[in-house]
């Protein structure tokens, strides 16, 4: 008896210029690095099968599951702003979709399962580094509560792939509410395929956005959904301190999910200016660019649409310039209830947002590391100045007076609020990530991983990263910064 996906593949129905069908390229001797059984379950899958030489064949692409409809799927895109009017899944294969149990409907797809049509010359392979990155990344990301793709599993293949060296290879299986990009949407747009560009808008309609179905302009009821939404994941995104890295329209979600995580980071030291990606030579990509960026790519967006927009092309480009202007406003909005929940203010007042404003800017004179910075003012909120607590968010300064000329006005705007210490302190700490993960410590995973065939150090910065917002005493060193000696200053794609 076989592994029973329970598969229901939506996009594999579309017509045949949405994708090209093909198989999964064998690995020579598969070993199951890790299975996320929590997510199996949600899946409505077995765990304990998946975990055993089947469960290691399926997931490396040696064998097809029963109901499988594998598909790479065709998208476009503006990488680093210049247009490719072809792009598609070079190096990954949707084996289908499955509705989980919560009835949301899933892609799971093979990445680094081999070549495609649209691999353009290149290997199809992943390499076993940044498949761990994106685990352990998507990962945190879901336990930090953001919208993200996720990771089922991550199986080597046997093999070596040729990159600047040999590395072992290995093959990511993601999961997604959908794989469907503002590429996507550019592909058929730089076609001209008016009915395709129909088909594909209303796929999505039904798939993501069901409210707007009945709408009087479904199309740009949709358009306002997609930048509702990324303006909102974008904002939860500089919370965090994430850095994306490559935010090309062909990785950017229309459901709004963090989607691609090649040279993605998280900062350490906060300045809007911190890049990490080897090929964003000139900052495009730019932790405080990244909401102006997002923009940008949701243009690229609403232009694809505008032949659904409206006929008369003068109305259509109106319509897309009203839905695109909200889009600033959306974003400020949950940027700044962010920041005000980051600081324990539960009230909204005029001056906040310089109050937050004034603390960053410290914060990049100085040097302060974000992630610590946040989460020991989640304990300074509930004592007097100069108490311990205070006094860990003072060292994180190369000028503690810095800090302390901010803190005796935060303290005074706390005074306003209405709820108690506890209350506001439990607050603060559930937004407030204690451990995030760390490229150096993501780094260290890597090289263990390949130079040593050990996956201890995986396992135990994941098992960390499952609970960012609880203290754990025994891994506290997991949420200090790097020593001068153990910082990464670029990241690499996987490609």
């Amino acid at each position: 008896m076989t592994i029973h996906f329970p598969f229901d593949n939506t996009y594999a129905r579309l017509p045949d210029r949405f994708f090209a069908r093909v198989e999964p390229t064998s690995a020579t001797a598969p070993r199951l690095i890790r299975l996320n059984r929590d997510l199996a379950l949600q899946l409505r899958l077995d765990p304990d099968r998946l975990a055993g030489h089947e469960g290691a064949a399926l997931l490396s692409g040696n064998r097809v599951p029963d109901a499988a409809e594998p598909i790479a799927m065709a998208y476009a895109g503006h990488q680093f702003g210049q247009f490719v009017p072809q792009l598609g899944d070079g190096r990954a294969i949707l084996l289908g979709e499955v509705v989980d149990q919560d009835g949301i409907r899933r892609d799971i797809q093979l990445k680094g399962s081999g070549p495609t049509p649209f691999s353009r010359r290149g290997d199809g392979r992943a390499a076993v580094g940044p498949v761990l990155r994106e685990y352990l990344v998507s990962e945190a990301m879901a336990a930090l509560g953001l919208p993200t793709t996720r990771a089922l599993a991550a199986v080597l293949t046997g093999e070596r792939v040729v990159r600047e060296t040999m590395l072992p290879g290995a093959v990511l299986t993601r999961v997604a509410s959908s794989h469907v990009r503002v590429g996507t949407f550019q592909f058929f747009a730089v076609r001209q395929d008016v009915e395709g560009l129909r088909l594909l808008a209303d796929y999505v309609i039904g798939r993501h956005y069901p409210q707007v179905a009945g709408s009087d302009r479904p199309y740009r009821a949709l358009l306002d959904q997609v930048i509702a939404a990324q303006a909102d994941l974008i904002a939860r995104w500089l919370h965090i301190g994430f850095i994306h890295g490559v935010m090309n329209t062909d990785n950017m979600s229309i459901a709004g999910e963090t989607i691609d995580y090649g040279p993605c980071a998280f900062m350490d030291a906060y300045d809007p200016a911190t890049v990490f990606s080897s090929i964003d030579q000139h900052g495009r990509y730019a932790y405080g660019n990244q909401p102006r960026i997002g923009l940008w790519n949701l243009t690229r967006l609403a232009e694809a649409l505008l032949p659904l927009l409206s006929e008369d092309q003068e109305k259509a480009v109106a319509e897309a310039n009203e839905a695109l202007e909200a889009f600033s406003g959306t974003f400020e909005a949950a940027y700044y209830a962010g920041l005000r929940r980051k600081l324990g203010l539960m009230t909204e007042r005029e001056e906040d947002l310089t109050l937050a404003g004034d603390l960053l800017k410290a914060m990049a004179e100085n040097q302060a590391d974000f992630t610590l910075t946040f989460r020991r003012l989640s304990n300074a909120v509930a004592g007097p100045a100069g108490h311990e607590a205070d006094e860990a968010v003072r060292n994180l300064f190369i000028n503690p007076l810095a800090y302390d000329a901010w803190a005796a006005r935060w303290r005074e705007r706390l005074s306003q609020e209405p709820q108690d210490e506890a209350s506001r302190q439990a607050a603060m700490r559930a937004v407030n990530p204690a451990y995030i993960p760390r490229n150096h410590r993501v780094e260290a995973v890597i090289q263990a991983a390949v130079e040593r065939d050990d996956f201890a150090p995986f396992e135990e910065l994941l098992m960390v990263l499952s609970k960012p917002y609880e203290d754990q005493p025994s891994f506290a060193h997991y949420a200090e910064p790097p020593e001068p000696h153990e910082r990464v200053y670029r990241t690499f794609c996987g490609t």
